[in-house]
């Protein structure tokens, strides 16, 4: 055991370093994502999902960081991230509307003027609605219309057409300062 630490002890240090910086920039991705969903009055569960995509992120990072820390030439890492980035793009191109969707969920999280509980209407030529948003997800908005009909939105579509806000969630305010 002795003789392996001391073998491979430059990568293990390195290894080590590279899991505590990333669990440090995870920490902060996080807890500013955190911040963000609380500032904006975004629902939490909205804020989970920007976490999932972080902690993606830094998996990535760390595969590529850690390939590189135990002896993986670029060489061999260029032609594996190549062939994969060319596997999920062409997988992904194929399904290029969910890819959209959730780029559009990311950017709605970040700035989407309209909160669970507001009524808004949507201006679309084929659909104009009028209907309150029950939840936003990752890939679309579930509007109710005052007829209890519930309609699946795509998050792209919304950032495309023109929105305006019919009524503002009254109960949004309450409880606000007894945090």
């Amino acid at each position: 055991m002795y003789e392996l630490l001391t073998t491979y002890r430059d990568e293990l240090l390195y290894s080590l370093a590279v899991i505590i910086l990333l669990m440090v920039i995870q920490f902060i991705l996080k807890t500013a994502a955190n911040k963000v969903g609380k500032k904006s009055e975004i629902n939490f569960t909205r804020t989970r999902l920007m976490f999932k995509y972080i902690n993606i992120l830094i998996l990535l990072i760390a595969a590529f960081l850690l390939a590189i820390a135990w002896g993986v030439g670029l060489t061999e890492l260029s032609v594996i991230f190549s062939s994969v980035f060319a596997v999920i793009g062409v997988a992904l191109f194929a399904i290029w509307s969910i890819l959209s969707n959730i780029t559009s969920g990311i950017i709605l999280f970040f700035s989407f003027p309209y909160k669970i509980g507001d009524t808004i209407r949507i201006h679309d030529k084929d659909l104009e609605v009028e209907a309150e948003i029950e939840d936003i997800k990752a890939f679309h908005l579930h509007l109710r219309t005052r007829e209890g009909e519930l309609i699946t939105y795509p998050n792209n579509l919304i950032l495309q057409k023109p929105v305006s806000l019919i009524e503002r969630n009254r109960y949004r305010d309450e409880g606000k300062d007894a945090l």
